[in-house]
C-alpha cells in the first residue's frame, strides 16, 4: 500500500525521498524492520492476553526431562507470526504481483487451518484437534489452487537464453528476433532446476512426451500433483520439528534467508545472466515477503527461545512448511528443498521409520521394536540426555550448513 502511496507522491509532486521505495531492497529492509517491532510488541501483549485467558498448552507426560515445566505455557503465538508476516508485506510489497498473492493466499489458507486446530484443542478441550485428514484435504486444495495458478495464469512467465519464443497453452509458438541475454518468454512453463547439474533446467512436461504433439498442454496433470506432494510434506515437516523450543522458529528464519536469496538473484536480469540460471520477471518482489518471514520468525524467537514464554501451535509450524514450499515452488527451485529443508526432512523421515518399523516387526515378531529411542529424532537426542538448548544450536548449526550447501549450487555444478 505504502508503494502505491509514494509512487503516487513521486509521481505527482516530486516529493524528496518518494522514489526510495521503487527499490526492493529499501522495501526489503522495511520489511524486516517493521516485521520486527509488530512482533515484539504485538506479541508482548497476546502472550500477557493469553496467560490473562489461561490459553495454556496441555503436554502429555512422554517422560522427557523438563517436559512438563511446559504445562500451562501459552499457545497460538502462530498469530504473532502471521501479523507481522502479513502487514508488512502489505505495506510494502507490490499487491498487484501474481506471486506476492499467491504466497499472501498460502499464509492466510494455512494460517486459518492451523488457528481451527489449535482452536480445538485449547478451546474445545479436544487433544486431537483437527482431524488429520482434514488438514491434509486443507493443504490438497492449496496445493490445487497455487499449482493451477503457476500452470494457467499468463503472468506468470519464465526466460531463458536463446530466440523467443511463446509458448501459450494450446502449444503454439511465435518466434522473433532476439533482443537480449534473456529473450525466451515461455508462458505456463512448468520447468524447474535441477542442482548440481551443469545443464541444470528439467521440464515436467517431458514425462508426458509419450502422448505425442501437442503433450505440453496436459502437463500440469504431473506438475499440480508435485505441488500438492511438496506443499503437504513441507509443511508437516516442519509441524514435526516444532517439538522443541526455537527449533522450528529458528530453522525456518535460516531457510527464509536462503530463499530470500534464491528469489533476489533469479528476478534480477543480471545476477541470472551471471550465474546461468532461470530469470523469473517479477520475482524479485518476492523478497519483500521473504524479508518479512524472516523478521517474523526472528521477532517470535525472542519470545520462542528456551525456555519458551508461548509456543507457535499449528497455526505457525504449518503456516511456516507451507510458505516455504509454496516460495521454492514459485522460485523453480523446489528440488532443492531436500537440502535446504533438510531438517524437515530428516524429522519426517525419523518418524515414518520408526513408525513403518515398529508395525512391521510387530506383525513379523509379535513385539513391536523401534529405531530411535523416541521420534521425531529432536525428542531421540532429547532420551540420551542431552540438553535441549544444546539440541536446537546443533540443529541450528546443521541448517546453516545446509543453507551454506544450497547457496553453492548456484555455482557447484
Amino acid at each position: 500500500m505504502l508503494y502505491y502511496l509514494f509512487k503516487y507522491l513521486n509521481e505527482a509532486y516530486q516529493l524528496p525521498g518518494a522514489g526510495v521505495f521503487e527499490y526492493i531492497s529499501f522495501r526489503a529492509a522495511m520489511a524486516v524492520i517493521t516485521s520486527l517491532i509488530i512482533s515484539l510488541l504485538f506479541g508482548n501483549r497476546w502472550i500477557n492476553y493469553l496467560n490473562r485467558k489461561q490459553v495454556g498448552e496441555t503436554i502429555r507426560d512422554l517422560g522427557l526431562e523438563g517436559q512438563l515445566e511446559k504445562q500451562g505455557t501459552p499457545t497460538m503465538g502462530g498469530l504473532i507470526i502471521l501479523a507481522s508476516i502479513l502487514v508488512p508485506a502489505l505495506l510494502f510489497a507490490k499487491l498487484d504481483n501474481i506471486y506476492i498473492i499467491l504466497m499472501l493466499f498460502t499464509t492466510v489458507w494455512l494460517g486459518a487451518l492451523g488457528f481451527l486446530d489449535d482452536y480445538i484443542k485449547v478451546f474445545k478441550k479436544n487433544k486431537e484437534g483437527l482431524k488429520g485428514k482434514y488438514k491434509i484435504a486443507g493443504q490438497v486444495v492449496l496445493g490445487l489452487i497455487v499449482g493451477s495458478v503457476m500452470f494457467f495464469n499468463s503472468g506468470i512467465v519464465t526466460r531463458e537464453k536463446g530466440k523467443v519464443v511463446e509458448q501459450t497453452v494450446v502449444s503454439k509458438t511465435i518466434e522473433q528476433p532476439a533482443t537480449n541475454n534473456f529473450n525466451v518468454a515461455k508462458k505456463h512453463s512448468v520447468k524447474t532446476t535441477i542442482p548440481f547439474f551443469k545443464n541444470n533446467e528439467f521440464d515436467y512436461a517431458v514425462l508426458l512426451k509419450w502422448m505425442g504433439d501437442g503433450y505440453e498442454k496436459w502437463a500440469f496433470l504431473i506438475f499440480i500433483p508435485i505441488v500438492i506432494i511438496i506443499i503437504t510434506g513441507v509443511s508437516n515437516g516442519a509441524n514435526l520439528t516444532d517439538g522443541m523450543d526455537g527449533l522450528a522458529t529458528g530453522t525456518s528464519a535460516i531457510i527464509g534467508v536462503t530463499l530470500g536469496i534464491l528469489a533476489w538473484v533469479s528476478g534480477n536480469y543480471i545476477f541470472a545472466d551471471y550465474l546461468n540460471i532461470m530469470y523469473l520477471p517479477n520475482v524479485g518482489e518476492l523478497t519483500i515477503f521473504i524479508a518479512a518471514f524472516v523478521g517474523a520468525t526472528v521477532g517470535f524467537l525472542w519470545f520462542n527461545t528456551y525456555p519458551a514464554q508461548v509456543f507457535m501451535g499449528d497455526t505457525g509450524s504449518l503456516s511456516l512448511g507451507g510458505i516455504i514450499a509454496v516460495f521454492a515452488i514459485i522460485i523453480r527451485k523446489e528440488l532443492l528443498i531436500p537440502i535446504l529443508c533438510g531438517i524437515f526432512l530428516i524429522e519426517s523421515l525419523s518418524v515414518i521409520l520408526q513408525v513403518s518399523w515398529f508395525k512391521y516387526t510387530r506383525k513379523k515378531y509379535g513385539a513391536g521394536k523401534r529405531i530411535f529411542l523416541m521420534s521425531p529424532l529432536h525428542h531421540h537426542y532429547q532420551k540420551k540426555g542431552y540438553p535441549e538448548p544444546k539440541i536446537v544450536l546443533r540443529f541450528f548449526i546443521v541448517g546453516i550448513a545446509l543453507a551454506l550447501m544450497t547457496i553453492l549450487t548456484l555455482k557447484v555444478r
